[in-house]
């Protein structure tokens, strides 16, 4: 398990992986699991709280069912990579247009195809820009749309990271593209214009580099320094590239085009457009208070003031610009005193927060919205998580009656304290709560069998799931195996 599991709010605390294989093989009949007693639904009201029969002990462990392949590849061919795909393939075919001296827009304007594609992927990935298409589409398509199309929508801001890789790969093909065509009649260009297209090149390359999936899942902090930086010394060659490029005249060989031209040029309004999208979330970064409680060994619970709506993360660090982590808010609303996150112990830095508790710590004001943020479309839903995926998940099911939480851990009171305990407790009904603490029942659920179970009797549209990545690939793939709508936890791709 890597560090970067407890920000993600995917570490489980002692917690055996779930194996839907495990369970699929149960027969789906009422008597088998009492959940609890449904009502009629149909007015999309809340029900009535009752009392709810307690999930029955773990099963014996039966053989393991191979998943089909048909699940395995729609499943692994999601949103996050049609997206990828349709950038890619769009940009590689105008870069093969451009190589055959097919599109002279390309061949006239290069650096505009350059930056208007790093300015893509940089505006998709910016938590303002996140936050306001959210907020477009729960407030404009909540409840009222056609279920595939809320789905739809779902997917649709959850995987826009495809977006945003494809822009930057590209992004990088077409300067790689632009820097060889410029060395090719290197005789018309100033040395001090070849030397910096190869430095923003290269400086561009190493930052794509270091957001690759491997580096940015095993490597967490490589990831954030190194991305980071790299990125900001690119925007800063950019800046020197653009302004030389276009500021040089090929024609006499000298610096003439100044001031007025150089404004008047696409590729100065795209790097001016690509520097706010990358400053403006640093100005809402703040060193704010901060009570850290410590229920047990393995678990921090930090409290922040003011609270929140459902469905957001928060990014904290000990410092003002390295090595931010993300973390599911948990509130009772926007009218609440505090917001809190809860920090499974397993990197250096939540270990950090046990070890020596920090007084303030440096956070964006400004949260950006999860795939939780989302839940406003639907009628009826499910939230399912394990261990400190409950982060992440909790204030969907405390802001609003419509919304039934499963939650999987060990040890639960004990580990989370009573804090979080009671937050549970006081807001969400035993009619729509399900916790299984493996320690006391003696091992894992049936989990595909009760989450079944759930979906048909709460008449839910849609399940949202927050595990590890083996909890979260057996969910998902049982779930779409059974047909049941569900969006797990996304590790960038």
């Amino acid at each position: 398990m890597s560090a970067s599991d407890a920000e993600k709010g995917t570490l489980d605390i002692h917690s055996p992986q779930l194996r839907v294989a495990d369970f699929v093989k149960h027969k789906k009949k009422a008597a088998d699991i009492e959940v609890f007693d449904a009502q009629s639904l149909e007015k999309d009201v809340p029900v009535t709280p009752q009392d709810v029969a307690k999930p029955p002990p773990a099963p014996a462990k039966s053989a393991k069912k191979s998943t089909p392949l048909w699940v395995l590849w729609v499943i692994w061919y999601n949103a996050y990579r049609r997206f990828f795909t349709i950038v890619f393939v769009v940009n590689f075919i105008g870069i093969g247009f451009a190589i055959a001296g097919k599109w002279p827009y390309a061949a006239r304007y290069p650096g505009a195809l350059v930056l208007g594609n790093l300015n893509v992927a940089i505006l998709v990935r910016n938590e303002i820009f996140g936050r306001c298409l959210y907020l477009f589409v729960n407030t404009l398509f909540a409840k009222w749309t056609p279920l595939w199309f809320r789905l739809a929508c779902t997917s649709t801001l959850q995987h826009l990271g495809g977006i945003h890789s494809g822009c930057a790969i590209s992004g990088v093909a077409w300067i790689v593209l632009m820097v060889v065509h410029q060395f090719k009649t290197k005789y018309t260009f100033n040395d001090s214009i070849l030397a910096f297209g190869v430095i923003t090149s290269v400086m561009l390359f190493a930052t794509l580099c270091a957001g690759l999936p491997w580096v940015r899942n095993t490597h967490h902090n490589v990831f954030e320094l190194n991305h980071r930086f790299f990125g900001w010394t690119s925007l800063c060659m950019t800046w020197v590239y653009t302004i030389v490029t276009n500021a040089y005249d090929t024609a006499d060989g000298k610096f003439d085009h100044v001031g007025r031209y150089v404004v008047q040029q696409q590729a100065f309004w795209y790097t001016v457009g690509m520097s706010i999208f990358i400053v403006l979330p640093w100005i809402c970064t703040r060193h704010v208070d901060v009570d850290v409680e410590l229920p047990s060994p393995k678990v921090a619970v930090l409290r922040f003031e003011r609270g929140m709506q459902q469905g957001l993360l928060a990014r904290i660090s000990r410092s003002a610009v390295k090595e931010y982590h993300a973390f599911g808010i948990i509130s009772e609303g926007t009218h609440a005193k505090h917001h809190y996150l809860i920090c499974g112990v397993q990197g250096d830095f939540t270990k950090g927060l046990v070890n020596d508790p920090p007084k303030k710590i440096w956070t964006r004001e400004l949260k950006f919205a999860g795939v939780s943020n989302t839940s406003t479309l639907y009628k009826r839903g499910i939230r399912i998580c394990t261990g400190t995926g409950l982060g992440a998940a909790l204030s969907t099911c405390i802001q609003s009656p419509y919304w039934y939480l499963i939650w999987i851990g060990s040890d639960q009171e004990k580990t989370f304290g009573p804090t979080i305990s009671g937050l549970i407790h006081r807001h969400i009904g035993p009619e729509r709560l399900l916790l299984w603490d493996s320690k006391v029942r003696g091992g894992r659920p049936p989990t595909m069998k009760i989450l079944k179970e759930v979906y048909d009797q709460w008449q839910a549209e849609v399940v949202f799931i927050t595990s590890n990545y083996v909890g979260n690939f057996e969910i998902q793939h049982g779930c779409k195996e059974a047909g049941i709508p569900a969006f797990g936890t996304l590790w960038d791709f």
